[in-house]
């Protein structure tokens, strides 16, 4: 079987054995404690933040996954036991443990993050929920009830407001994460899925819904952007199109973008909430 890489000439910081136990996968049990041992360094190093599921590469400003950090995730299942933990007052019964680094990390009592996932100096975690092979750079705010899925990755400076959804991804083994780049607000109650991605800077409105297929249209022109992207540097709010259907026309949700904001600068929340009123959207 041939190496799997993150990208062309960069090779995965994640063993090699992973390949291996994967083609064998089938068989794995809890009892095999070689493949057990590797499947922990493995995600030891996704915790640690030495290895990553996916980030963009800046020669192709692609979003390049590594495919065997996400089958070392899938395996925890195959060679992990069903265990009992706690945490304060509560019980929990599963496979995979609860995370116990947070170094320089602020969790406020209710933040739940799995073990395997990475959290950057900086962050803090409102009560939220956090999954294995997640990714939170420094600066970044998880807002009260918000959850980072499995494998998404999220940049520095970013604010995930509350009750947002970041959707998570483990099968099929190439599926593209969630990417959410640095210094991105997502407003109250938005959900991004499906690999959607959401570029440097944008400011997206609360109940925004952007998946992999949702079309993108720019409010002053009207031209279609890329698909399944929030632009860099723009204000964006849920809005929708119309689409004939056998069943008659429907409104079919898009992403507008309402404003450009001036590339790597610092913008002013109360302008921001100015620009979401004045289109009748909250943050």
């Amino acid at each position: 079987m041939s190496s799997i890489t993150a990208a062309a000439g960069r090779p995965s910081a994640i063993s090699a054995d992973i390949d291996a136990l994967w083609d064998h996968r089938a068989g794995l049990t809890p009892a095999d404690t070689e493949a057990r041992a590797v499947v922990l360094d493995a995600i030891g190093l996704l915790d640690a933040g030495l290895a990553r599921v996916a980030s963009v590469d800046p020669e192709t400003d692609q979003v390049v996954v590594d495919e065997r950090a996400k089958r070392a995730i899938m395996l925890c299942f195959s060679v992990l036991d069903m265990e009992e933990s706690s945490a304060g007052p509560f019980r929990h019964h599963d496979r995979l443990p609860l995370k116990t680094s947070f170094a320089g990390v602020r969790v406020v009592p209710g933040a739940v993050a799995r073990w395997g996932s990475h959290l950057a100096p900086g962050v803090v975690l409102m009560p939220s929920f956090t999954n294995i092979g997640a990714y939170v750079g420094s600066g970044t705010m998880v807002d009260t009830w918000a959850t980072v899925g499995s494998c998404a990755q999220i940049g520095k400076d970013v604010h995930l407001a509350g009750g947002v959804g970041i959707g998570g991804v483990l099968e099929p083994a190439n599926a593209r994460p969630v990417v959410v780049e640095d210094d991105a607000f997502i407003g109250s109650r938005s959900v991004i899925v499906e690999g959607a991605r959401v570029r440097r800077g944008a400011k997206l409105g609360a109940g925004v819904l952007l998946t992999a297929s949702t079309r993108v249209f720019d409010a002053e022109t009207g031209a279609e952007l890329p698909s399944g992207e929030a632009p860099a540097w723009s204000v964006c709010v849920s809005s929708t199109r119309t689409k004939q259907f056998p069943g008659g026309e429907f409104g079919v949700p898009c992403l507008l973008v309402i404003k450009r904001l001036p590339e790597g600068g610092t913008h002013d929340k109360l302008l921001l909430d100015s620009v979401f009123r004045t289109h009748g959207v909250a943050v």
